[in-house]
């Protein structure tokens, strides 16, 4: 069951989203990508897509492959210059040691960005440290030069994002460390014990740098650190967690056309393996602060797609956009052909959500909680975090039951 609003790939596998940019009064967003297979492989390609906004994306020929010393092409981020050209920077990685990349250079070869050329190796791994993992280069604008974070990570459990300095975009000096962490530390979270994609954006006159929780090759959570980011270090405030459930990862920062902080995220699990593909990615979010909290809200884009509200709650077709204030410890149920979907409760400082005998929980102190229905994908987002799941609507349409609730089908 494919989701409408949440892009996958026509066939293969799609992982983390990078290089998303605003251009041209549309997007090109890119992603991992592995051809015709469901499954990660690490032969990856930097697929790419197009479109007038990012939940009506085109698949694109992949803009960058294997081959030319490349075994696989990881994680990046795509800049663009003042003088209109653009520069991709991504993970070069060779066997036998996949864990430890290179940081490569592609430029377009042709005006529309489907054609890329790669360039040289730009950055190797500092000699000093011990490592385990060396990838994801994150590329941004400083006052004075051009800054460059690669997450990585120590033998001895620490969590690190890698700082580098350019005038040019073509010479790269290595600064040191960033932001760091140990594993061993838990007050007030635990955050692994290797960044993957490591990225800094402004927020509301803060900074924020963003980073996926990895250890002993699984997966966690996406976390975040405010504070201020200065000469290639970051000075941190306050530590956070920013997702839940078993979906959410990776997550790409970016600003949108009107220059709006936002970020999109791999969601792992949604798939049909049947049809040839495997992996989305979620609805945009725009960033805030509340207080000292790292806030991600649905893109206004979305709302293009709402139809009228239905007062009945049942919505014709598998996509909903829901805003629900709970008055209180409450409830909300989601039904599909006489069958339960998701339920959504909130009480004692938890928001749990189950669907097909599995629940997950967050922290909930009150507020609205938005839930994106779309086929498979589903995303709850309030101000303590957002959680992402998969629960597969039995019949062709929903049922939203609740009080003080709202629902908007999504429609094209």
């Amino acid at each position: 069951m494919r989701p409408q609003f949440h892009f996958t790939a026509d066939t293969g596998w799609i992982n983390d989203p990078h290089g998303i940019t605003a251009r041209q009064g549309g997007y090109h967003a890119f992603f991992q990508y592995v051809p015709d297979s469901t499954q990660w492989a690490a032969s990856c390609h930097w697929g790419h897509a197009a479109g007038p906004d990012l939940l009506s994306l085109t698949e694109l020929p992949a803009a960058i492959a294997p081959g030319e010393g490349d075994d696989g092409i990881w994680t990046g981020a795509l800049v663009t210059e003042p003088d209109g050209g653009a520069r991709i920077f991504y993970t070069a990685t060779t066997a036998p040691d996949l864990s430890i990349g290179r940081v490569r250079v592609a430029t377009p070869a042709s005006p529309d960005w489907v054609s890329w050329r790669k360039g040289d190796v730009v950055v190797d791994a500092p000699v000093d440290l011990d490592l385990i993992a060396y990838r994801d280069p994150f590329v941004i604008r400083d006052p004075d030069a051009w800054r460059m974070l690669v997450g990585a990570g120590t033998t001895d459990g620490t969590a690190m994002a890698l700082s580098y300095r350019s005038d040019d975009l073509d010479a790269w000096t290595y600064e040191g460390v960033a932001l760091q962490r140990s594993t061993d530390e838990l007050d007030p979270l635990w955050l692994g014990t290797l960044w993957e994609c490591p990225q800094v954006i402004e927020v509301d006159g803060a900074h924020a740098m963003v980073f996926s929780v990895w250890a002993d090759d699984v997966l966690h959570h996406a976390a975040y650190a405010l504070g201020t980011y200065a000469a290639g270090t970051f000075a941190v405030e306050t530590w956070g967690r920013l997702t839940h459930g078993p979906s959410y990862y990776a997550p790409s920062s970016f600003r949108d056309g009107a220059g709006r902080p936002c970020l999109l995220f791999w969601m792992r699990g949604v798939e049909d393996l049947e049809a040839g593909w495997a992996g989305a990615h979620s609805v945009p979010y725009v960033l805030g602060l509340d207080g000292e909290r790292l806030v991600a809200t649905p893109h206004p884009d979305l709302e293009r797609y709402r139809a009228p509200a239905v007062p009945t709650g049942v919505v014709q077709g598998r996509a909903a956009d829901v805003e629900w204030s709970p008055p209180g410890d409450a409830t909300l149920n989601v039904t599909s052909a006489g069958e339960e979907v998701l339920e959504i409760r909130v009480g004692d400082g938890l928001l749990e959500a189950r669907a097909a005998g599995t629940s997950w929980q967050m922290p909930f102190d009150g507020g609205d909680v938005r839930v994106i229905l779309d086929a498979q994908t589903v995303e709850i987002s309030c101000r303590s975090g957002l959680l992402g799941l998969v629960a597969e609507p039995r019949g062709e349409s929903l049922h939203v039951v609740a009080s003080n609730v709202t629902v908007h089908p999504l429609a094209r």
